[in-house]
């Protein structure tokens, strides 16, 4: 039997619906289009976060104008970090190199750190002074400059500091845990084989040698004495020894001048405007790219948790 419609515009009907059925398609299309836009921007703008060094230093031309160069040290001075020998070093030479520098600046912002790379900048430091005899610098310490930060500062011509800093902490520590006690309550042994007797020297998951910690206090004494040599050759007759003077003690900005560790209150600003004569300041500071960053981050952290377990020598 033959179908029949009552309704007279069913015909109509039956295109507004396909007609709707094609907007809501087309709708649909467009929406997943634009997620897929979006998603391609995202891909992108992490592929050029990645692979393109926004954060590196422009190249700075040597084009003879009057000013002061700026390389700033902030954190924790390390081998894998921003405040890294090699990045510090690099931004001084550049910054001594231009014939335009009247004077270079060393802004810290730093606890301390590793003795070895604190002396690598500091050495530098004295070299560059030398074959650039013209061309002075100075410290200029922020918020706080502890240990192998005031190690690299004692190198500079002078040392500012604002009248609150923290200034000080000569001395070295080396800090771990030991796990003996949690191991025995949880009835696990400790099964350790060497060659050579000394070979677990401070190993955190055996008993503390007497033995190796005398020889780990040797070692600090060794650097704790290297250190004071260097803030006596740096400060020279400016310092006013006591007994406290060495002893890891901190001390605020002012005191720090009472004391010979600094040399007089002042901004980055001041000294450039008022020591070295030349306001232009011009920044020489290498700064990592995101991916350089993150690589180093992610092996600092693993570095910092294997030297807390095992102890290292800290200039903090």
């Amino acid at each position: 039997m033959q179908e029949t419609h009552t309704d007279p515009n069913w015909e109509r009907k039956v295109l507004e619906r396909i007609a709707l059925e094609a907007i809501a398609e087309q709708r649909r299309r467009r929406r997943w289009g634009i997620f897929f836009k979006l998603l391609g921007f995202i891909y992108l703008g992490l592929f050029l976060a990645l692979f393109i060094d926004w954060g590196a230093s422009a190249k700075k031309v040597a084009d003879g104008a009057r000013h002061t160069a700026l390389v700033e040290l902030n954190g924790v001075i390390q081998s894998e970090g921003q405040a890294s020998a090699e990045h510090i070093i690099t931004a001084l030479q550049s910054a001594f190199e231009d014939k335009g520098t009247k004077g270079v600046i060393l802004r810290i912002n730093s606890p301390g750190g590793s003795p070895v790379q604190s002396g690598i900048i500091n050495d530098e430091i004295r070299r560059l002074r030398q074959k650039h005899p013209n061309t002075p610098i100075y410290a200029v310490i922020e918020d706080i400059c502890a240990s192998g930060g005031y190690y690299v500062a004692v190198a500079a011509d002078q040392i500012f500091v604002d009248k609150a800093s923290i200034v000080g902490s000569i001395g070295v520590l080396m800090d771990g845990f030991g796990f003996t006690g949690t191991m025995e309550k949880l009835g696990v042994e400790r099964r350790l084989l060497t060659a050579g007797e000394n070979k677990g020297f401070l190993d955190p998951f055996s008993p503390q040698e007497p033995a190796h910690k005398q020889h780990a206090q040797l070692l600090l004494n060794d650097v704790h004495k290297q250190f004071i040599d260097v803030v006596r050759k740096g400060r020279g007759k400016r310092l006013k020894e006591s007994p406290e003077l060495f002893s890891g003690l901190m001390w605020t900005g002012a005191r720090s001048i009472e004391l010979g560790l600094a040399d007089a209150l002042g901004s980055v600003e001041y000294v450039a405007r008022e020591i070295i004569k030349a306001e232009e300041i011009r920044d020489y500071t290498v700064k990592p790219s995101l991916t350089e960053r993150f690589a180093r981050q992610f092996g600092t952290d693993m570095a910092e948790g294997l030297a807390k377990a095992f102890g290292r020598i800290q200039l903090r």
